[in-house]
Formats: C-alpha cells, structure tokens, sequence
C-alpha cells in the first residue's frame, strides 16, 4: 500500500447555530474573514486534496463564496454525526482518503493535514492529536475518585482521516448512534486501528470567546506579499496542437518546445517562481533532459505549486497577456481563465488573461511565434 493519499476528499462540518458564542462560531471574523473560511483555505493548500465538501446552511454560503470557489455544499443535519453523513454523501467516488474535520478549528497546519491524509491511507485511519498537558481526574459526588496516567492520554482533534471504504462501512454500520462524539469511535468498532499523528496546540477549535482571542493573536503573524514577473516565447509550427493556459486551443499551428510549449503556464511559472527568488522552470525542467520531452506544462505547475506551499506560500493574483498575432485569442478568454483557475487552484475571481498583436512586426506579426508576459502575486506568511 502506497504511502500516498492519492486523490483526497475532506469534509468540513460548519452546521453550527453558535449557541455560546451568539451567532455561528465559524462565521464569526477572524483576521478579517469568516473563521471558516480560514479552514478552506489550509486544506487548498494541500497538494492531493481534490474536492473540499462544506457542510452549512445556506445563509453562510454567499459569504464562503467571496473568499472561496473551489467548494461544494452539502446541507446539515440534526447532529454532527448526520452532518458527516450528509458531507460523506457528496464525497467522489474516485477519492482513496476522505477527512473529516471541525469548521471551527482555522488554524490547522496544512502540513499535519498532509501527515494524516498519509497515515490514513497507509492504517486505515488516522486522527490529529496532541499529549494532553493538564493532570486528568475523574470525580464522583465532587471529590476526585481516581488520577489518570497522563502519559497515556493524547487529546483528539480533527482532521480525522480515512481510507473512503472504511468510513463508508463505520458510517452504514454504526451511523446511526448518538453518543459518538467523533467518526473514530465508529471506526474502532470496526477493529480498525485508528493511527495518532502529531499536531500542535495551535489547532484549537473555537467554543467560547477566549478561543476567538486566542485564535486573533496567532492570525496576526507577519505576512509578506511578493510580485514576480515571468515571460517565454516559442515559435509555432503546423502540425502541432496548440495549448494555452492548460487548454487546447483549435488552430492549424503550435507551439514548439521541449514540452508542449504552453507559453502562458510557463510565463505565470516564472512569475510564481520570481516572487519566492526560486530561479525558473528551465532549471527545474532542462530542455536538455530527454526523459521531459513532451511533457505536459500542468505538470511543471504542479512543481511549481509544490516549493510555493513549501515555502508557506499562496497564490493570491494572476494577470497574464498573450502576444500573438494568430489564433485570435479574444473568444477564449473564459475558458483560458477556467482552466487557469482549475490548473493554479485559485478563484476565477484571481485571474486576468488578455490578448495583444504585435500590429504585424516581426515574427509573433507574422504568425511565426508568440510571446506572454505575467505578473504574479503570492502571500507567505512567516
């Protein structure tokens, strides 16, 4: 059994009403957004979650969709258990490891996301979790009946993770019970053997006013924006399949190159890889290598995606225009930007494409070549 998660779903329960706080917990602003959407966001930054199903009533919708595009809803239950049954119901068929996880934990490290996804997969299941710090007592009639090993107890958190066929089986078999107050307990009933993976205290969920404060204090952490440039020409050639931006575009000519020559993706790769100072893709990806001739330009952005997480960064602003005389560019404009925004895993919201001609000079004028300059703007927060 391979160690990687593979295709990945993740659940996230924010069906709340928020009784303590007033309002619902995962709604409330934190750092200037809604806490929930803080939590989306650290699971985007996972390479391999592919499908991210958000369990909320429809008033809270409008307000993820400002932040966030890349979700689907599902609508909640009576009881947190009936939430997870509602999320898992929209979970693909083709995802290997599924988690399950709080709305209101915002602070979760995409790191420790990417180790539970892994130890899922590899046991079965798998739960965040941290030692617990504090002597545990268990009382009677108001005095203290016994004292604990703490060195045995670990504090569970979420994402709890899954293999799909695991959750699925805990879910129809024992689904129906209400004292669980997690989807571990249903899966030890199973006898599967639920890993512990390391997290921290930071992964706190918010209950009560002090946790927001808490949650404020860690949210304020240096933040730094950076803007890189990127540009790549190549010729075109008859005979050759033209893509731009990820998509194939119908034209009678394409672009040459050691890959598929995807001048746009190549451009925005630079940009990305200009505002980090990680150098650019044709040190990445030599033209000299022959074991890459061909290769697909969305893999060079998946490497690319890859060091910035690496380096605590995310995407934030594309803007990239295409010189080029032929095609004409202007009538694919959405789907450039479509494919843009599924290829760079960003909101379309986030995108500029353009088109300009080079008014007949030269070889891009002649139809010979073509060129794309791309402005890129990534946040890494320190």
């Amino acid at each position: 059994m391979s160690k990687e998660p593979g295709f990945s779903s993740v659940v996230i329960v924010a069906g709340g009403s928020g009784r303590r706080m007033g309002r619902p917990k995962q709604m409330l602003p934190l750092g200037g957004k809604p806490v929930l959407v803080h939590t989306i966001q650290a699971f985007e930054q996972v390479p391999g979650v592919r499908q991210i199903v958000v369990v909320t009533p429809d008033e809270n919708r409008s307000a993820v969709l400002k932040y966030v595009s890349r979700v689907e809803f599902a609508d909640p239950g009576e009881t947190r258990l009936e939430s997870v049954k509602n999320g898992f119901s929209h979970v693909a068929r083709a995802a290997q490891t599924v988690a399950v996880h709080d709305g209101a934990r915002p602070l979760v490290n995409p790191k420790h996301i990417a180790d539970c996804l892994q130890a899922a997969q590899l046991y079965g299941a798998a739960v965040l979790a941290v030692p617990v710090k504090d002597t545990v007592k268990i009382a009677k009639d108001d005095f203290v009946a016994r004292t604990l090993d703490r060195s045995t107890l670990w504090a569970a958190q979420t994402p709890q993770a899954y293999r799909r066929e695991v959750l699925a089986e805990a879910l129809e078999k024992f689904g129906h019970e209400t004292d669980a107050t997690d989807e571990s307990q249903l899966v030890e009933k199973l006898g599967v053997k639920v890993r512990l993976v390391p997290s921290d205290y930071t992964n706190n969920k918010i209950t009560t006013p002090e946790d927001l404060i808490f949650a404020e204090a860690l949210v304020d952490k240096q933040v730094i924006y950076r803007t890189g440039f990127g540009f790549d020409l190549h010729r075109l050639e008859p005979g050759r399949k033209l893509f731009i931006g990820g998509t194939e575009i119908p034209h009678t000519k394409g672009f040459l190159g050691h890959s598929d020559g995807d001048v746009v993706l190549h451009a925005i790769c630079d940009a990305i890889l200009g505002a980090l100072c990680e150098g650019e893709i044709g040190v990445l990806f030599p033209p000299t290598d022959p074991t890459i001739k061909g290769i697909c330009s969305v893999e060079i952005v998946k490497k690319v995606l890859e060091i910035m997480r690496r380096r605590g960064g995310q995407l934030e602003h594309i803007d990239a225009t295409i010189i080029t005389e032929e095609p004409k560019i202007k009538p694919h404009y959405d789907t450039v930007r479509q494919s843009l925004s599924r290829v760079f895993e960003i909101p379309l919201e986030k995108i500029s494409f353009k088109s300009k001609s080079h008014e007949k000079v030269g070889e891009i004028g002649r139809g010979e070549a073509a060129m794309c300059h791309a402005v890129a703007t990534v946040k890494i927060t320190a």
